[in-house]
């Protein structure tokens, strides 16, 4: 939490860069790498983080490290970890079971058989219901709504403030 004695210090907000499998499937810990004011690339899949990373000239070693669990210290990417698939296949099947294709269509673009994406369907939506409480915000016994109405303002401030600094 040392970002946000900082961030508070300094008046800032802290961002986070889970992309779009990282946040989809909870591969965060809720005030880790989680905890975040603001995750511009969440709406990312990962193929797109790439593009967009080569795009902006990001330095090729960069571009190649693959990203790991930083949970164990058994060598293996995330994909592996979680899955038992590399990230771009998962990426691939994430997007098809969110745009709903059929398991036998999306098979062979990826190289899987249907059944293997089948069951990948299923995973990735087991993972939703297990991490969906990674992506609520605290429950009150009671609203505060003066405080409500402040959070919105906030939020709306900080996204119109994110929209002006990519346009």
């Amino acid at each position: 939490m040392i970002e946000y004695y900082y961030a508070d210090l300094l008046r800032y907000a802290v961002v986070g860069t889970p992309n779009r499998l990282e946040y989809d499937q909870g591969l965060f810990v809720k005030n880790g790498d989680g905890a975040a004011d603001l995750k511009p690339i969440a709406h990312l899949y990962k193929s797109q983080v790439s593009q967009l990373a080569a795009y902006l000239g990001v330095p090729e070693e960069i571009q190649r490290r693959m990203p790991t669990t930083d949970t164990y210290s058994l060598e293996q990417t995330q994909g592996e970890f979680y899955f038992s698939l590399p990230l771009d296949k998962v990426d691939l099947c994430l997007y098809g079971k969110n745009e709903a294709i059929p398991a036998a269509d999306l098979a062979p673009v990826v190289g899987l058989e249907e059944e293997q994406v089948e069951r990948l369907y299923d995973v990735i939506e087991s993972k939703r219901r297990a991490t969906r409480y990674l992506h609520l915000a605290p429950a009150l016994v009671e609203p505060v709504n003066e405080v409500e109405r402040i959070k919105n303002s906030a939020g709306k401030v900080l996204k119109s403030a994110f929209q002006n600094l990519i346009t």
